[in-house]
């Protein structure tokens, strides 16, 4: 005998919500496997529903979502296709991510942690943001040069298209209207030049679509579609994520200490980071049959949210989930998603955190908090937006 889904009492995505989102999801979480909204938008937040969600893109379809827009500002392709079109996209760029490629990249990226730690050993003792000072600057500085894309100072307008982007994910709310009250005139420009074929590096990623679409792989609009998804996936959430690890060092120095002793566990403290504050509260989806979630049946039809951060802390599932350990089994967290749909940029985010967290680690002693954590001010996706810390490096009284 099945129940009907339980109204939730609370709006989720409130200014107040999104401060405490960690706090406002998990109370979600356990009130009942699957909840609806008050716009009747489902809900669903434990490791045992969301993980096989995730998987299952026959039952709930990436074509739609909650609050999905088709003529919005952000790209319409990959994040919003399920194959076979998704697995046409999907493979130009695991061919466009060839071994020589990627070595590019990663010379860049090296190269970019370099030059941003011998700044910051400068800055010894004093109080930065790890956020604008540190991972955003970084990803922001190294990812459009390893697109190829043409050479300028690419954070502001990378910063505007992440809060246009971020915004088209939740209900048109006041957040939403905050964030769209900026004069994106400049953004939508920048966008426009950057995504042309002539402005891009002949050797550069970016090109390499173009490449696709010249063999008929892609089309030319879906080559320009495809670079500014990867632009804008590949960055929000990896800075984020290297943003939450610096935290976490801080806030845990056995673990830390750990990391220091055994840096080969950088990748394994990037993936904790991200379960233990996955950047992304939610994947939308919407259910194309009648879906049991226990007891409940969420019908065919229903826009879903599948709470990604709400499972990544279940404690039905991970054994002290509010403690970040950097020797946990994580082949079953969701920070990257899951199945067709899981990150196709993750092997770019782990050559980042090689990259600056490896040269943090390298020549950081320790890390201590110096201030309050302000966090972003969007609804779905989640994370610091200032975070004060010092540094103090090794060989520096």
């Amino acid at each position: 005998m099945t129940r009907e889904i339980p109204d939730y009492p609370l709006d989720i995505f409130t200014h107040d919500a999104v401060r405490n989102a960690r706090a406002v999801d998990d109370a979600l979480r356990e009130f009942s496997p699957a909840v609806r909204l008050a716009d009747g938008v489902v809900m669903i937040g434990r490791h045992e529903h969301v993980a096989p969600g995730l998987m299952d893109w026959k039952s709930f379809s990436s074509t739609s979502r909650p609050w999905h827009d088709p003529n919005s500002l952000r790209p319409e392709i990959l994040l919003t296709d399920d194959p076979p079109r998704h697995t046409k996209v999907r493979s130009v760029i695991g061919a466009a991510l060839s071994p020589r490629t990627l070595d590019s990249m990663r010379d860049i990226f090296v190269a970019g942690a370099d030059r941003l730690v011998a700044e910051l050993r400068e800055k010894h003792g004093d109080v930065v943001d790890a956020v604008d000072e540190i991972t955003r600057r970084y990803v922001y500085t190294v990812f459009p040069e390893a697109l190829g894309l043409p050479p300028g100072d690419h954070v502001a307008p990378m910063h505007g298209f992440s809060n246009m982007v971020w915004a088209t994910m939740g209900p048109e709310n006041a957040l939403f209207r905050e964030a769209m009250v900026e004069d994106f005139g400049p953004v939508l420009a920048w966008l426009d030049m950057v995504s042309q074929r002539d402005g891009l590096d002949p050797d550069g990623f970016g090109m390499l679509l173009f490449q696709a679409a010249d063999e008929g792989k892609i089309t030319v609009d879906e080559a320009k579609l495809l670079l500014l998804t990867i632009l804008s996936a590949g960055a929000d959430t990896t800075y984020i994520t290297m943003a939450n690890a610096l935290r976490a060092w801080a806030e845990f120095p056995d673990q830390y200490d750990r990391l220091k002793a055994e840096p080969r566990l950088v990748r394994n403290a990037f993936d904790e980071s991200l379960r233990w504050d996955s950047p992304s509260r939610m994947a939308g989806r919407i259910a194309m049959v009648d879906v049991p979630i226990d007891d409940m049946i969420v019908p065919a039809g229903t826009r879903v949210g599948l709470m990604f951060a709400a499972a990544n802390r279940d404690p039905r599932f991970w054994a002290e989930p509010e403690a970040y350990k950097i020797g946990r089994d994580l082949k079953h967290s969701l920070g990257f998603g899951y199945g067709v749909h899981a990150c196709v940029g993750r092997t770019l985010a782990y050559m980042e955190a090689d990259a600056i967290l490896g040269a943090l680690v390298r020549e950081v002693e320790r890390i201590e908090l110096a201030g309050e954590v302000e966090p972003w001010m969007t609804t779905v996706g989640h994370g610091p937006a200032r975070l004060p810390i010092r540094l103090f490096f090794r060989g520096r009284s």
